[in-house]
């Protein structure tokens, strides 16, 4: 088999300040003698389940019905009535060191993502963040991406209960979110979406460039020519002319609409960039030039609460239930609180994401990464879905297909837009010199980068492309962005060969003046980088992107081994192969989730209504 039938394990909990003013239940609660007296007077009394006890709570004050359900509008419910949202925590907390541990750029995070009452307490930010103030209080990450649950486990296992949906979809990054969305404007009532980790978004909220779409009125607006053929040509040039013609034609055809769709229900992309292999700026993102994963992630997650979308966290799919046809049936969950139960569906539809996480996977895959290159992947991304999908026959296509992305912000998780350097930013080396066109695929650009002294290379910018790209302020927050004055300042500040960074950068202006690149053939070349301050970020090439995964058709139906539909079982985002072929052009993966999340949508609507 392509991938190992292993899976992440996950262990969320933690610890709370006790509150005053709720209003206390009744003693004779449900819960068993020796549980009360455990969290009251036993080993756990320290965790947040004691400090209420000491208190005089009980376990009712927070369990009322002796019951704790894992859907996303539930979990909070019970903390926030007493400690206020997640604004209003962050607000007593704001002197309680750097980072504020209750400020996040993934939106509002549930309390459960480092909290619970039963476990001492995690940071969920220290799985992808080096924060020592964090590190001192705090001995352990929320998830532990080294331990991987062996799958095989529950291929016997009995659900402690069954319930019953129209809709099941596993995975809350954007394809998912767009695909429920869909589904139920559709006229679906019922649908349930599982999300294993403590926080929703998966990839998509990690998001930063933008979308690629082509015809958009954003582009006409700002007179820039592009077409769907522009787009689905870039397509199959970046990914090598190894992309499925069929589903790249879709994803560049259906740009424009996808575009329109977000807009039509609140989410406007009306901000135009350029990312490398593109014929033509049509990188769409927030107005103002802001991270578009975040945008798009707190406004998925704001549709699904309004429109009582059924989101439940902490909820693992463990295995696929098929009929004697082979038809997918449902599936069974692990809840972090509710146990192992069955949720039987009409259709199911996948949006899991990718293996960027699972450092065994891509080693399996790609033995020639090394162990010691980091990944952008949020610590979920382990191939579930894939492994999953494959043990009731689906198939896998480009499997050994994995994208570096050349910009991962030396000393962090983040990576740095492409967006950057399509306003203006510079590749340089640590001798001061450039080396490759800014704005070529990241597969080249990643070799290239690696290549370099310590394998490492620098973005410069000036102060315009600051003020214009909002994408470049994670570096800054994070203290990892160097700056000076002149060049010359800023070379000594950041390790760079001075001579050379000033001859360069005079070289470059010269090229952007005259609007050509005789070096390195930078296409639309003529920002020069020439208003003080000057600015260094350090890059590094990182695990980004999988572009295979499981085979799809243009209607989103999850093909098995024999080149069969597998009934009842739809696929959209990251979990599918064949769109990006060898390479994926940035701006390509929001587009994919946002279009094939509306097909899946569409085509499980059908089934399940007719």
């Amino acid at each position: 088999m392509l991938f190992q039938r292993k899976m992440l394990t996950m262990a969320v909990a933690g610890t709370l300040a006790a509150c005053v003013g709720l209003n206390v239940h009744a003693a004779d609660n449900s819960f068993p003698s020796n549980v009360v007296s455990t969290y009251s007077q036993g080993s756990h009394a320290d965790y947040l389940a004691g400090q209420h006890g000491k208190l005089g709570f009980d376990c009712t004050s927070c369990h009322p019905i002796a019951k704790v359900s894992d859907g996303e509008a539930e979990i909070n419910a019970n903390c926030t009535k007493c400690h206020g949202d997640l604004t209003a925590v962050a607000a007593k907390t704001e002197k309680a060191g750097e980072p504020n541990p209750h400020k996040s750029h993934l939106g509002t995070i549930q309390c459960t993502a480092c909290h619970s009452g039963h476990e001492a307490s995690v940071s969920y930010c220290t799985n992808c963040h080096d924060f020592p103030a964090m590190k001192k209080n705090f001995n352990k990450t929320a998830v532990n991406p080294s331990q991987v649950e062996d799958i095989k486990k529950y291929a016997d296992a009995m659900p402690a209960y069954t319930e019953d949906t129209d809709l099941l979809i596993v995975g809350s990054g954007a394809a998912g979110f767009v695909a429920a969305m869909t589904a139920q404007e559709a006229g679906v009532k019922n649908i349930v979406m599982l999300e294993k980790m403590a926080v929703p978004g998966g990839n998509s909220q990690l998001a930063a460039g933008g979308m690629n779409a082509a015809g958009t009125e954003f582009q006409k607006a700002q007179g820039i020519t592009d077409t769907p053929e522009m787009m689905f040509a870039d397509t199959m040039k970046g990914g090598k002319q190894a992309s499925n013609p069929e589903l790249a034609k879709i994803l560049a055809d259906e740009s424009n609409a996808s575009i329109e769709w977000l807009k039509a229900r609140g989410a406007v992309l009306s901000h135009v960039g350029r990312g490398g292999g593109a014929s033509a700026a049509r990188m769409h993102g927030p107005a103002g030039g802001t991270f578009v994963g975040p945008y798009l992630s707190n406004f998925f997650r704001d549709q699904a609460k309004s429109r009582n979308i059924d989101l439940r966290l902490n909820s693992k799919m463990v295995k696929l239930f098929t009929d004697d046809k082979g038809n997918v049936t449902g599936v069974l969950v692990k809840g972090k609180h509710s146990g192992l139960y069955r949720i039987n569906a009409k259709a199911v539809v996948l949006a899991t994401g990718g293996i960027g996480a699972n450092m065994n996977l891509v080693q399996s895959l790609r033995p020639e990464i090394s162990s010691d290159v980091k990944t952008s992947n949020q610590p979920g991304s382990q191939g579930d879905g894939m492994i999953l999908a494959q043990s009731v026959g689906a198939d896998i296509v480009d499997a050994k297909e994995i994208q570096l992305n050349p910009t991962l912000l030396v000393g962090s998780p983040v990576i740095i837009s492409e967006t950057v350097r399509g306003a203006g930013a510079v590749f340089v080396n640590r001798e001061g010199k450039r080396f490759i066109s800014e704005l070529t695929t990241r597969d080249v650009t990643s070799a290239a980068v690696s290549k370099q002294t310590g394998g490492t290379a620098f973005e410069i910018f000036d102060q315009k492309v600051r003020d214009k790209v909002k994408q470049t302020g994670a570096a800054f927050e994070l203290g990892l962005a160097k700056e000076g004055n002149t060049l010359a300042e800023l070379a000594k500040t950041a390790g760079i060969d001075p001579a050379n960074l000033e001859t360069t950068i005079k070289q470059y202006n010269e090229y952007a003046q005259a609007g050509k690149d005789p070096d390195f053939n930078r296409p639309g070349i003529s920002v020069k980088v020439d208003t003080p301050k000057y600015y260094a970020i350090e890059i590094t090439p990182a695990i980004h992107y999988y572009m295979g995964g499981l085979k799809i058709n243009g209607r989103t139906e999850v093909i098995n081994t024999k080149g069969n539909v597998i009934g009842g079982l739809y696929a959209a985002g990251e979990v599918t192969g064949g769109v990006h072929g060898k390479n994926r052009l940035g701006g390509n993966s929001i587009s994919e989730t946002i279009t094939f999340g509306r097909i899946a949508g569409k085509e499980a609507a059908e089934k399940i209504l007719k």
